[in-house]
């Protein structure tokens, strides 16, 4: 069924009011883009947000160097450096945690993460892939979220991040097969309806790029109206906008309101990329540059929008 112009717009409006980024707010222009990641200012946020960063930041700090030889200590410390832009440090407390539990997948993992973030998607590749050896076999468990959404509830789990984001730093890197194997084990894993919806629009357009529209068509049918979505709505207006249910065009407008926030850019890549597959590059280059053309540099979305414009270019 298809909704209508007013229920979609309901709909939009209440998704990025529940996922748009505080730093809308209060944006302010950073300094000149350089290619060197560890050195560039992070995207800005409201003041407020910053002081509870480094509110949390230092608890995590006193945390680690009164026990530094716990595991947990070692990657709150990491994740808290991380959230206000201190990818370099998080990356080697991350590395001595690995040097002190090299078993311990959570530190391939949330290392992994912020090579990706960096750029640096070759390291990223390799901590995912020893990550996923790792948990092989075992018990998945929930991850704890250090940013909790609305309803405060996890909605992924070590598992499902592991296999999520190797199969992220294959599709950056144009190894769509090895992607699509990523994301068919993370599908496997993707119990909570974020975690589906997230996992499902990546592996649809994995499938697309790999010109296999007739399984990525059956990827949708596990997508209905009313799911119960937390924080992944921009991912659930795209896969239904691939079944036709919302205009690309309702889509895209919506989203460009809300300026620099990583769910923004989310919904702009996914439709950049849907005119790329579709053989309309002149409008995906455009709708990258509009992703581009923000500070928003550490999200998923503005990162494969850098890559995918480059690849038009050349």
């Amino acid at each position: 069924m298809k909704y209508s112009f007013i229920t979609i717009t309901i709909l939009l409006a209440v998704v990025f009011s529940l996922l748009i980024s505080p730093a809308v707010a209060n944006r302010i222009q950073v300094g000149k883009d350089t290619a060197d990641f560890s050195n560039r200012p992070p995207p800005p946020v409201s003041d407020a947000a910053k002081r509870d960063m480094e509110t949390q930041l230092a608890a995590a700090r006193a945390a680690y160097q009164a026990n530094p030889n716990d595991a947990e200590a070692i990657i709150w410390f990491g994740r808290r450096l991380a959230y206000p832009g201190r990818f370099g440090e998080a990356i080697a407390v991350y590395t001595k945690g690995i040097e002190k539990f090299p078993g311990d997948a959570r530190f391939y993992r949330h290392r992994g993460h912020r090579y990706i973030t960096l750029r640096k998607f070759a390291l990223a590749i390799a901590d995912f892939e020893r990550a996923a050896a790792l948990i092989r076999g075992k018990r998945d468990e929930v991850e704890p979220d250090g940013q909790p959404n609305a309803k405060n509830i996890p909605t992924s789990t070590l598992q499902f991040n592991i296999w999520y984001h190797l199969g992220l730093a294959y599709y950056l890197t144009g190894q769509n097969n090895r992607a699509l194997v990523s994301y068919r084990e993370c599908l496997k894993v993707s119990h909570h309806p974020d975690a589906l919806v997230a996992t499902s629009h990546w592996l649809y357009m994995t499938l697309q790029r790999l010109s296999r529209g007739k399984e990525a068509a059956d990827i949708l049918a596990a997508i209905r109206p009313g799911m119960d979505i937390i924080e992944n709505g921009g991912y659930y207006l795209l896969l239904l906008m691939y079944k036709g249910q919302v205009s690309p065009e309702t889509l895209q407008s919506e989203a460009l309101k809300q300026g620099s926030s990583p769910s923004a850019h989310s919904v702009l890549y996914g439709i950049g990329n849907w005119h790329n597959y579709n053989g309309r590059q002149k409008e995906a280059r455009e709708v990258f540059q509009q992703i581009l053309a923000t500070d928003q540099w550490t999200s998923f979305g503005y990162i494969a929008a850098e890559v995918d414009a480059k690849r038009l270019t050349r």
